[in-house]
């Protein structure tokens, strides 16, 4: 027997439990797919804008760019855009304390970072679930599956081999289906979550060094108050 005639000869409930497989391998191809897009956009992104950072002399040009849409505003580009217009705000209330200037820059920097990690890393535990749980279902299609070969075996006075071994295999099939979506679900998973852990590592990296440039201007203000005082 073919596969093909295996499962449309399989019971109602193990064709169930295959078309449910079936979706959630989809789904699972559908997210690998377009997240592994995604992540390698946000990746040449975050690598493009903190060159850019580190070229740029003046800090409020760069702010005008990512503010005026001429720079795309996604990862690096949102937590700067954030925590720099946070550091103006502040100095336009007169607020001249460096760790008061630093620590609220800081916080709204770590809001935009918390927000761009979620961008990155949604879906991909959906691709967890489909790689755990997929086997389980189908192997909950083969036991059903085997039951019903068994129990159609009891109208039979003289069960033999060739009488058992099609219900078996249509049974074993829904575990087949279920490896074959959990497997690749799996992979991908761990690929993914390596791919989006750099990611995250460099929009740390570039908060880092942007944190270090507002201590720097910071400090420049509230010597230059203290000066003037």
């Amino acid at each position: 027997m073919s596969i093909k005639e295996l499962i449309l000869d399989a019971s109602p409930v193990v064709q169930a439990v295959m078309v449910l497989l079936m979706l959630m391998s989809i789904a699972s191809w559908a997210v690998a797919l377009s997240k592994s897009a995604e992540i390698r956009k946000a990746r040449k992104l975050a690598f493009d804008f903190d060159e850019l950072f580190w070229k740029t002399p003046e800090l409020s040009n760069l702010f005008s760019g990512v503010s005026n849409g001429m720079i795309k505003e996604s990862g690096s580009a949102s937590i700067f855009k954030e925590g720099f217009k946070e550091f103006i705000r502040l100095k336009k209330q007169g607020v001249s304390n460096a760790s008061d200037l630093v620590s609220a820059t800081q916080r709204t920097m770590k809001v935009a970072f918390t927000k761009e990690v979620e961008k990155i890393e949604d879906k991909i535990p959906m691709l967890a679930t489909v790689g755990s749980s997929a086997p389980y279902i189908g192997l909950f299609g083969t036991v059903l599956g085997v039951m019903h070969a068994f129990s159609s075996l009891g109208n039979m006075q003289n069960a033999t081999l060739s009488s058992v071994a099609p219900g078996i295999s249509e049974a074993l099939i829904a575990t087949a289906v279920g490896l074959f979506a959990a497997i690749p679900a799996t992979i991908y998973f761990n690929r993914l979550s390596v791919k989006s852990e750099k990611v995250i590592t460099q929009y740390e990296n570039f908060a880092e060094g942007f944190l270090t440039i507002i201590q720097r201007q910071a400090h420049l203000i509230e010597k230059r108050i203290e000066d003037n005082i």
